[in-house]
């Protein structure tokens, strides 16, 4: 989302490779620091494909890792300006605050709406013109976010649950952390629409219609026992919320800066 964004606003290739280095070394290191936390709790629950916990890799490598990571995620930053830089460290402090115990808690959505929300303005501040991003763009991300989480725990919430993770989702049960996901998808599909001046343009007109289909086709193939299909529904309706928001962000930040 965030080369995307980068690649529709302006930037020069230079400044879509920065903006895709630093943002993938930042999301390495949160990543890795929740793999490395989480390890006695996967281990515990039999979780599979986490290497930590299975002991396929050192969790003092792990940790190395993330400290790299971390480390080049700031210095990739600088590429795109000061600005820029101190915003995306508040992203990863965000996000690291989720690893480090924000996740168990009612607040767990909290990081989610923050460093998701902020990404936009990080490709802007370090774009042509230096600007923020509008707020409606803003508030698209930052709802987005807060649908990947509720998305995203669902299937782990039993696993969670038994060692003694409660976040937000697993406080109001998975039927409701679905529908919650669900709203907030659809949600964030008409902020984009409605969102920039002027007539709504045809991909909003598209992705709302075809974001809650999607969710009541998924819904209805999820009935079934051990289904997964109401999550995969969710994520594909994240996707259509990300085509969107690059599409018409792009646009309306690329009409800024020209």
């Amino acid at each position: 989302m965030a080369t995307a964004l980068a690649a529709a606003t302006g930037r020069s290739p230079g400044g879509i490779v920065a903006v895709a280095a630093a943002v993938l070394a930042g999301q390495l290191s949160v990543g890795w620091l929740n793999d490395l936390l989480d390890a006695g709790r996967d281990a515990s629950v039999g979780r599979a494909g986490k290497p930590v916990a299975a002991g396929a890799v050192s969790r003092r490598l792990v940790a190395a890792a993330t400290a790299i990571a971390a480390v080049a995620a700031v210095g990739l930053s600088l590429l795109s300006g000061v600005d820029a830089t101190l915003l995306h460290v508040v992203m990863l402090v965000s996000a690291w605050g989720y690893d480090l115990g924000l996740k168990a808690t009612a607040f767990s959505v909290v990081p989610y709406a923050v460093s998701f929300g902020l990404l936009p303005a990080f490709v802007t501040l370090g774009g042509p013109g230096g600007h923020w991003p509008p707020l409606w763009l803003l508030v698209a991300a930052a709802v987005l976010g807060s649908a990947a989480h509720f998305a995203n725990v669902i299937p782990d919430l039993a696993d969670d649950a038994a060692t003694g993770v409660r976040g937000l989702p697993h406080r109001i049960g998975g039927a409701a952390s679905a529908g919650v996901a669900s709203a907030l998808a659809v949600i964030t599909g008409v902020v984009l629409a409605v969102g920039p001046p002027g007539p709504v343009t045809t991909a909003g007109l598209v992705a709302v219609p075809l974001s809650v289909v999607i969710l009541v086709l998924g819904r209805l193939r999820g009935r079934r026992a051990g289904s997964r299909a109401y999550f995969t529904a969710l994520l594909a309706v994240a996707v259509v919320d990300v085509a969107l928001l690059v599409i018409t962000g792009g646009v309306e930040l690329g009409g800024a800066v020209s």
